[in-house]
């Protein structure tokens, strides 16, 4: 999963919080600015010539103003009645953040961090602005941004400052910083965000059962909470905690509130029901996450693979070859190993086999797979010599054809005067040495040969006790 999980932060969550400095729209002016800006007037500066006239005075009104078409994704107009606020107000913080998330929303990210610079100079008890501050400034030096947030923890003792540490950390993509920040915050003073970030930073990093510890805690208060729900579900997967998966993924599909369901969540959701031998609900899940939407083919691909396996999990190797020639099909760029994959199917399906004919069928697939493979990848000649010669013992057991020897004797040539081999070369040499060895004595009753192949056996495994008996012949 390691490849997926970078992937899932827009899956799994996340949404983006807006000023909070407008007020709630009780005062009349703000409430005819709002109207004002909902009906998009061609006049619309006219109608507010008035409105900012009668309250060129107070800055709390005409940063409301400000608010609402920041919100309305008007930056322009935003910046303008911001800075009216500020002509009524120097000293007004508030309208200093607003103007710092115009310029972050500009990435301007230096500009924006002087901004809440000036809003923390003005109020600097105020954890809105250091928290802005600190993650515009992260991006410019993540040391400084958190120095700044230390000289918080100097203003409000009382404020949770790790927490907006954590959320640097996490932001930042340095999950395990994340994670210890959040740890220092007292359980009761975690925001819902706060939980949420430091149970995905230990999705992602493989911490599972923080994860679930963290997914719990928010579900206490929250139980209807599709993110906290859904890690739950993920991180208990990951845990082989099946029951349990099952259970928060019941809860994510049937009784949480605004879950947007993706193609991630049919995916875990079978690999818990996969893990409790419910294979054929699997299936089901599997092909239920490939009718949703994906974001490239390359996943889409994966989730393919997938079902190839659960497919191979119950032995139903037609539908397993079926759908694993569809995601090498379908994978942008597939590799040997990838390749490779669908010649082990075909030898899986012939071990099962005890017809005859229908094995031998299989066996021939898999040895044109491999054969086909050496044509894409030229340097993989070892690998594929070795698995020909294994596959063609299957088929020609008694050596009556010679099916396996040529295969073997590829071996001996590519590996047996290699100048460096490793373990891995040293056991397929040993075992092409036993074949000829083998085939020399009781196929062509040929002991001379079969002792050279002793020999260079024995070099290779100087206690190998089929050298000894062979070179010991009369």
């Amino acid at each position: 999963m390691k490849t997926v999980k970078y992937l899932m932060i827009g899956v799994v969550l996340m949404g983006i919080s807006v000023n909070a400095t407008a007020q709630d729209g009780t005062k009349a002016d703000i409430d005819a600015v709002k109207n004002i800006i909902s009906s998009k007037p061609a006049d619309m500066d006219k109608q507010l010539t008035a409105f900012q006239k009668k309250n060129k005075k107070n800055a709390e009104n005409l940063l409301a103003f400000a608010d609402a078409f920041y919100e309305a994704k008007d930056t322009a107009r935003a910046r303008n009645f911001a800075e009216l606020a500020l002509k009524a107000n120097s000293k007004y913080a508030p309208a200093y953040i607003l103007l710092g998330d115009i310029a972050a929303l500009a990435e301007d990210g230096g500009g924006a961090a002087g901004l809440y610079d000036q809003a923390i100079f003005f109020d600097p008890k105020n954890p809105e602005a250091y928290r802005k501050y600190a993650s515009v400034y992260r991006k410019i030096s993540p040391s400084g941004a958190i120095a700044k947030l230390n000289e918080l923890r100097a203003q409000r003792p009382d404020y949770p400052v790790d927490a907006i540490i954590g959320h640097i950390n996490y932001i930042s993509n340095n999950f395990d910083e994340a994670i210890a920040s959040y740890d220092k915050v007292p359980a009761d003073k975690l925001e819902k965000m706060d939980i949420i970030e430091s149970a995905f930073s230990a999705y992602l990093t493989q911490k599972y059962d923080k994860g679930i510890e963290m997914s719990e805690l928010g579900l206490q208060k929250e139980p209807r909470n599709s993110t906290l729900n859904r890690l739950a579900m993920f991180c208990n997967t990951e845990k082989g905690n099946f029951e349990k998966a099952i259970d928060y993924a019941d809860r994510l599909f049937n009784k949480s509130d605004s879950a947007n369901i993706s193609y991630m969540d049919y995916v875990y959701y079978g690999n818990a029901l996969n893990g409790l031998k419910r294979h054929d609900e699997a299936i089901n899940m599997y092909k239920k996450a490939l009718e949703q939407d994906f974001d490239n083919a390359d996943k889409k691909a994966g989730v393919v693979k997938t079902l190839s396996d659960a497919y191979k999990g119950i032995n139903d190797f037609d539908n397993a070859v079926k759908y694993y020639e569809q995601f090498l099909h379908d994978v942008s760029k597939a590799s040997a190993s990838d390749y490779a994959g669908l010649g082990r199917l075909y030898t899986q399906h012939a071990a099962i086999l005890e017809d005859q004919i229908q094995k031998l069928e299989k066996l021939k697939k898999a040895d044109e797979v491999y054969a086909s493979l050496l044509e894409k990848y030229t340097d993989i000649e070892d690998y594929v010599a070795f698995q020909r010669a294994r596959i063609g013992m299957q088929m020609d057991p008694e050596s009556k054809k010679e099916l396996a020897k040529p295969h073997y004797e590829k071996l001996v040539e590519l590996l047996g005067t290699k100048a460096e081999r490793d373990n891995t070369d040293n056991v397929r040499l040993i075992e092409a040495y036993r074949y000829l060895i083998s085939y020399y004595l009781i196929n062509k009753d040929d002991k001379n040969t079969a002792k050279q192949f002793a020999a260079k056996l024995q070099e290779v495994d100087p206690e190998n006790e089929t050298a000894k008996q062979v070179l010991e012949l009369k």
